[in-house]
């Protein structure tokens, strides 16, 4: 993470050049997403492009082949420099899971056993990601949400929470920057049945944009393995071009957008209702094209970013509730919606924005919301997707 920031203030946010040369930005976006082709053609570097690190998680799966660690370092880079919109959670937890899963091939310092694979694999995962993150105990709730290990997920939340302490304490320690308070809202004073009426439309309004989601992702798969197949460089490229246009004309969509989202959040009148609505969807759209498109990263921070542009668009339509509402309720139902972890979601967003604990009922209250839709969505879902996935019978 040190050294994308310190690559990305040389190449895009510090250098003057770019900043008054609009024309490198296309320029930029293509080379880097070159590269990243280049890095799965020819050192096999892994993708998202059958599926996000949350995916792999529910699967039981960590990591991919140690030995494709090189192209996985170097793609990682060039994905979050290239523009696209993809969070780093992606990135740190591929090349982490291989790092772990080479100390227990070469050391050998667990036993033969799947289980106890799985359970090292994410004590790593939390030494990694509870300092970035903030949070002690993140990957810890995510694990057991995820009902990773099963039979043995008590003793894996152990292994989780101490490593994931270790990690925190020893990031804590450099003095290195989490995104804890990356989003502070002022705190929420009263609560009242309208807030709460709100809070619950609100959950409703995060699902629907994890749909949104959803169905973009199924959308440019689709599109992408119809035109490109295993096509790699050609696949990244075509991708670097759609993303190089869009954000050529709109800056704001560049990155997974905690950088940008900062700006927007100061002065959302500046860009108005419906530039928000529209950021917010092309950012869903683009993060869908970068997963299938070959881009290695994750989810979470542009569907955070998303959700964020669509509650400052409703507080400037409805001046009078709390923009701390909007953002921040929507942003955890998404991320619940999107993940199936509701406490993971509220974590999350509690600890990105520090809310007051009237606010943070709120938080729950829509995140629970975004929950009971998605189990009354379930069963109409596994049910087009059994009738979708079953033979025709021709005529007898």
């Amino acid at each position: 993470m040190s050294l994308y920031g310190y690559l990305d203030r040389v190449i895009w946010l510090e250098n003057d050049f770019v900043l008054s040369n609009k024309w490198t930005i296309p320029a930029w976006v293509l080379i880097f997403s070159l590269l990243v082709g280049l890095c799965q053609k020819y050192l096999h570097a892994p993708n998202e492009i059958h599926g996000s690190f949350v995916e792999s998680l529910k699967e039981g799966r960590t990591g991919s082949d140690y030995r494709t660690f090189p192209g996985a370092f170097l793609s990682s880079l060039c994905s979050l420099l290239s523009g696209a919109s993809i969070g780093p959670e992606g990135t740190i937890a591929t090349m982490v899971g291989q790092i772990a899963i080479w100390i227990r091939t070469k050391v050998r310092i667990v036993r033969d056993s799947h289980d106890t694979h799985l359970g090292f694999d994410m004590a790593a995962l939390a030494s990694a990601f509870n300092g970035i993150v903030g949070s002690p105990v993140f990957t810890g709730v995510l694990a057991t949400e995820l009902q990773i290990g099963e039979k043995n997920a008590f003793r894996f939340l152990i292994w989780n929470l101490v490593a994931g302490l270790v990690g925190y304490f020893f990031y804590l320690s450099l003095g290195l920057t989490s995104f804890a308070a990356m989003l502070p809202f002022p705190p929420l004073e009263d609560l009242s049945l309208v807030m709460v009426v709100w809070a619950t439309a609100l959950g409703v309004v995060g699902s629907l944009l994890a749909i949104f989601t959803g169905l973009c992702l199924k959308g440019a798969g689709g599109v992408m393995e119809k035109r490109f197949g295993g096509r790699v460089v050609l696949r990244t490229v075509a991708t670097g071009i759609v993303i190089a246009v869009v954000c050529y004309f709109l800056p704001e969509l560049l990155f997974s957008g905690e950088a940008q989202i900062h700006a927007i959040i100061q002065n959302p009148a500046a860009l108005g209702i419906g530039m928000l609505l529209l950021l917010a969807i092309l950012k869903l759209v683009l993060l869908a094209l970068s997963f299938k498109g070959g881009f290695l990263g994750g989810p979470v921070f542009p569907i955070l970013c998303a959700s964020t542009m669509v509650g400052l668009a409703l507080s400037l339509a409805v001046p009078g509730v709390p923009v701390g509402i909007f953002v921040l309720c929507i942003e955890a139902a998404a991320i619940a919606f999107a993940l199936g972890a509701p406490l993971t979601a509220i974590l999350l967003v509690v600890v990105v924005s520090t809310p007051s604990p009237s606010l943070t009922a709120l938080v729950v209250t829509s995140a629970v919301t975004a929950l009971i839709l998605g189990a009354l969505l379930k069963p109409i879902m596994e049910r087009r997707t059994h009738n979708g996935a079953a033979p025709t019978s021709g005529p007898a």
